[in-house]
């Protein structure tokens, strides 16, 4: 029996949503599926613990993972849609400083420094990354590093720093350290891995943990690396509202591309305002985008990995999410922030069909 799509408009609309719903449905289980075979290959091959998959850490072992790497294994073991990854320890920075004996020089130079004097914490700063960078990768990390990331199946990851005293709600570190997105092969991971140790020294980061208070020998470096998802959507989104301080909604920032585009200032994001008790839509702000920030496949070792690009003139004025999806999101953020008890501030993307979380920590500054 042939289908006549002219006299079945009804029925042919049909049979295709429910098919395109199964499509999706089944590239979600799959995904799924993928994530815990990474992670029970990684539990099984590397007992140490100097490797852990995201399913293997929690919220309480920031010690072990740092901030980000804790936080992604509490979400991914809540049941979040969070791309796989693995965690490097931090016990392994620790590790590789004793041994290449760099303790003790990294104490000298760090002892009665003045926090204020910026041209002498930004040599000072220098001088420790070279330290870090300039001491080969040893064989028992390079090896293990290696095999992580050819057991998620290779491709390209994100390579993030998640420092020990990062994320905590009294003393938020986010944004003081590295982050190396579409990393691709194990010599660049193993790279990336050691320039996140050494980002643990960037002026900002050693000022930061000096007005804290923080002892700069006591706070290591867990190092998240993370399948990279190659976002047509992305943004952040707040479970209050950081501007009136407002409990009761959820406010929801968007960019077409990857989300770095908002930190970068350079693209105004739409906004939804969402209530959290009924998924209504309160406000709703649509921008106009004229370029976006997309991967760069073709980009050599040492050139930048994304670029901008034009958005297509017919998406341009589009709004980046639609009612339904503003909706799912905010609920998603209700479901994180129930789950950690605390006001959370979110990084999500959207491929191929599903919104992914990539961050999730807990708001530490609130509008006046």
């Amino acid at each position: 029996m042939t289908f006549d799509r002219y006299r079945s408009p009804v029925l042919g609309y049909v049979t295709y949503e429910c098919l395109f719903s199964l499509a999706r449905r089944f590239d979600n289980l799959r995904t799924r599926a993928r994530s815990c075979i990474v992670n029970d290959v990684l539990q099984s091959d590397f007992p140490d613990g100097l490797i852990l998959p995201f399913d293997a850490v929690g919220k309480d072992d920031i010690p072990l993972a740092g901030g980000k790497g804790a936080n992604l294994g509490e979400l991914t073991r809540a049941g979040v849609q969070v791309p796989p990854g693995l965690v490097v320890a931090a016990d392994a920075y620790f590790r590789f400083l004793d041994g290449a004996g760099l303790r003790p020089q990294i104490e000298h130079l760090l002892r009665g420094f003045d926090a204020n004097d910026r041209a002498q914490l930004e040599g000072m700063a220098l001088e420790l990354r070279q330290l870090i960078t300039g001491v080969p990768m040893p064989a028992w990390l390079v090896s293990p590093i290696s095999s992580a990331y050819d057991n998620m199946g290779g491709g390209t990851v994100a390579v993030r720093s998640s420092a020990t005293a990062e994320d905590l709600a009294e003393a938020s570190f986010a944004g003081q350290q590295s982050t190396y997105l579409n990393v691709e092969g194990s010599a660049e991971v193993v790279r990336a891995v050691q320039n996140c140790w050494a980002s643990l020294f960037e002026p900002q980061a050693i000022f930061y943990r000096a007005r804290a208070g923080f002892d700069h020998s006591d706070v290591g470096m867990g190092v998240v690396v993370q399948r990279m998802v190659q976002a047509e959507r992305s943004g952040v989104m707040f479970t209050i509202n950081p501007v009136t301080n407002d409990a009761s909604s959820t406010v929801i920032e968007a960019v077409f591309g990857l989300g770095e585009a908002i930190v970068s200032g350079l693209v105004t994001p739409d906004m939804y305002v969402v209530d959290k008790a009924s998924g209504a839509i309160l406000e709703r702000r649509v921008v106009g985008q004229e370029q976006e920030l997309v991967r760069r496949p073709d980009a050599a070792r040492g050139e930048e990995q994304c670029h901008w690009a034009p958005v297509p003139f017919d998406r341009r004025f589009r709004p980046k999410l639609s009612d339904e999806e503003a909706g799912e999101l905010a609920a998603t953020g209700r479901r994180i922030e129930a789950h950690f008890g605390c006001t959370q501030d979110i990084e999500w993307a959207w491929a191929d069909g599903t919104f992914w979380i990539v961050q999730a920590r807990p708001v530490t500054s609130l509008g006046l």
